[in-house]
């Protein structure tokens, strides 16, 4: 990866912000509380590519292991290493990695395409965060009653693959007009 540029800089740390002000618009729900963070998440791929995207990322899951109460209902620490939602965070690193990976792929091909890609980091998301809330639960939270997959799906899954579709509809619709200005940019830059 080349070395980052002040704008880069600052549209990393733009994303990891935002990502920061969706996890504090939080409709607790459950053991997996309804933010806005997916919403960024996915536009920080489309926006920012593959590897800045990913590292905006990065940096927003940092923060929060640091201390910097950046989560969803401002929690922090190492701590959210062990509960479950945990996987989540991680997801959104290899979301916004993949979001951002076939953007770049498809970037020339039809905006059409823009509508699908969300949908791809959304389902990332969840295929690391839903194994992960199942592995907490049975491990620290209930070991002596474990709960199986599909209630992992009914408390991780279900009550927000409605909503988080509608986001990555949201984000469709703004990087089909967003990623053609920014191509334009970068490519008189």
């Amino acid at each position: 990866m080349k070395n980052f540029n002040t704008k880069d800089m600052v549209l990393i740390s733009m994303m990891a912000t935002l990502t920061t002000i969706g996890a504090y618009i939080s409709l607790p729900i459950g053991p997996v509380p309804f933010t806005l963070q997916t919403f960024f998440v996915m536009l920080s791929g489309m926006l920012l590519g593959s590897k800045k995207g990913a590292l905006s990322m990065i940096v927003y899951v940092s923060m929060g292991l640091a201390g910097m109460p950046v989560f969803a209902n401002g929690t922090s620490g190492l701590g959210i290493i062990v509960k479950p939602t945990f996987g989540y965070l991680l997801g959104f690193i290899v979301a916004s990695y993949l979001v951002g990976k076939l953007t770049e792929k498809l970037r020339n091909n039809k905006k059409t395409w823009y509508l699908i890609i969300p949908f791809v980091g959304m389902f990332a998301i969840y295929i690391v965060g839903v194994p992960y809330l199942y592995m907490i639960f049975n491990t620290l939270i209930t070991p002596d009653a474990p709960i199986d997959f599909t209630t992992a799906l009914k408390y991780g899954f279900t009550p927000f693959v409605l909503f988080d579709s509608i986001k990555a509809v949201v984000v469709g619709i703004v990087a089909t007009s967003i990623v053609p200005l920014l191509n334009r940019s970068i490519s008189k830059a």
